[in-house]
This record gives structure tokens, sequence and C-alpha cells, in this order.
């Protein structure tokens, strides 16, 4: 059985993200929205906006980010939005968080930015103090960076949604994934360090007393795509086309080959950042000659 598979929305694309996914994302499982505020001037769009957009007007999908950063919300509020947001949707939602690095816009807008290994523990916190809104009433907690008391969060998600946290970094990242994730975020680089990073989680998870195989590894791809060779060689030449980073390019059948090996080394979902999207040509040519060989 193919693997489920959602569109990886760059940020941005602001409005022509939905004229595209309109186009688009009919074929996908699920859609996963950036959460940035500034790229120098760039304009950029809100990830919590899009989000209840997307939920609106896709009925039939899942919706996320890849992922929230944890400074940007506090984290009672945070469970509030999304408990909000799963009766809304029917249960739709992932929560996709991660512990923030882009210096810049903490910078502009306010926000401290603490040292990494501070900010993943403010997120290993901020998970903590989620679950506890939406498991206890009232919920109390009593941390170094957060703290709440007789807080309620009514109506509790039913189902609550999976905690999905984003990154990679294999000392203190990778062990908040084994201890507080549902699923694991990986933008994926190349097959040699993506078994990397799954051994550092494995040990982790060992560590721990967690169980490897109970956290869904849900991988984040760039591609760019195109029927041939020579016209994927005059795709790459036009200037809105966005470098892969790590990513892949090729026609559907090599494009088709070089992601199965991530699904065999452990990867049980994958979200596709498109290159020349908001053109659907690519995304709609992944769906059809693509996505039916990937299991």
């Amino acid at each position: 059985m193919p693997i489920p598979i959602g569109i990886n929305i760059w940020s941005r694309l602001v409005e022509h993200t939905f004229t595209y996914l309109d186009q688009a994302a009919g074929p996908y499982e699920s859609l996963w929205f950036p959460d940035h505020v500034q790229y120098q001037n760039n304009r950029v769009a809100e990830g919590w906006s899009l989000l209840a957009f997307a939920l609106a007007r896709y009925p039939g999908k899942w919706c996320g980010h890849e992922v929230l950063c944890n400074s940007f919300r506090n984290p009672a509020h945070l469970a509030k939005m999304a408990a909000t947001m799963q009766a809304l949707s029917g249960g739709r939602l992932v929560l996709g968080i991660g512990a923030g690095w882009n210096e810049e816009e903490y910078r502009a807008y306010g926000w401290p930015f603490p040292l990494t290994s501070a900010r993943i523990a403010q997120l290993d916190e901020a998970i903590q103090v989620i679950r506890a809104m939406w498991t206890d009433a009232p919920a109390n907690f009593a941390g170094q960076h957060y703290q709440i008391a007789n807080a309620y969060c009514e109506p509790r998600p039913q189902p609550a949604p999976p905690i999905m946290v984003g990154g990679a970094g294999e000392k203190h990242l990778l062990r908040v994934v084994a201890q507080r994730a549902d699923w694991w975020n990986y933008v994926y680089a190349d097959l040699p360090t993506y078994a990397h990073k799954q051994r550092a989680l494995q040990a982790h998870c060992k560590d721990v007393g967690r169980d490897y195989g109970e956290i869904t590894q849900a991988v984040v791809v760039r591609v760019l795509i195109a029927e041939t060779e020579a016209a994927l060689a005059a795709l790459k030449s036009q200037p809105h086309i966005r470098p892969l980073e790590g990513g892949i390019a090729g026609t559907p059948e090599q494009v088709t080959e070089a992601l199965l090996p991530i699904i065999r080394q452990g990867a049980h979902r994958l979200s596709v950042n498109f290159a020349d999207a908001p053109n659907p040509d690519g995304t709609l040519l992944f769906a059809e000659r693509v996505m039916p060989f990937l299991e």
C-alpha cells in the first residue's frame, strides 16, 4: 500500500498558496505549513492563519505545521488553540512543533533568543504543558520556563492530536523526540545522514525506555520533477525555481528510484516541497507518476 504523502508549503507563496493548492492538493493526503514571520524584507505568510484557512477549505485533508516555532506562542494558549482547531476540523490536526532557529525574526519581533540548549529545554517543557492541558482538568505544571495553575482546556481534544517534533540535533533535540513525540519530523538531506540520525534517536529511546518503533517518522523531501531530462534542464534554468538544498531532481522514474530507499530506511510518511510551486505542474506529475509506486 502506498505510504501517506503530503505537500509541504513554502512560506513565501502567501496569497498564491491556495490558488496553488486548489489546483494540486486533490491527490495528497495532507498539507503542511511553515511558521515564520520574517525573512529580511521578503513577503511571508503567518503559519497558524494558513492552517486555519486550509482546514476549512479542504475538509478531507490532515493539516499541520512543519513545524511551529515554540517561542512564538505560550504553550498553554497553543494547547487551547489546537484543541479548538481539533474540534472544528473533526480531528484532522497534527501539532508539529520545534525549538525555533531563525535568530533574525526573534530579534525583529522582540522575542528573546536564548541558546539552542535553552530553546530545546523550553520545547521539552512546552510539550509537557500541552499534554497536561489536553488530559487534566484542571491542569498544573511548574517548570523552569513555564508554569500553569488550575488551567482548563475545555473542550479537551478528542482525540488528542499527534505531537510531531521537528529537528535533528543529536544531543538534545532527538532526546525530546524520544521522550515526548508521537511523530518525528526530519528534513531529508541524504540517506547516510538520515540513517545516522535514526541511530542517534534509537540510542535516546533506549536511554529513556521508549519503543523506537512507536515513533512515526515523517520525512520532508524537496523535489523538482519533469517529464524528461531535457524538460528538467529547461525548468532548472527558470528564475522562479528554488534551490533544492539536498533534494531530488529528475524524471518521474528517477524521483521514484531516489525516494524508495528513504521509505525502506524507515520513513512512514513523506511530505514534498515542490521547487516549482506555485506552478502546479510538478505537483500533479508527481501525484500521477510517482505516488502510486511509493510503498
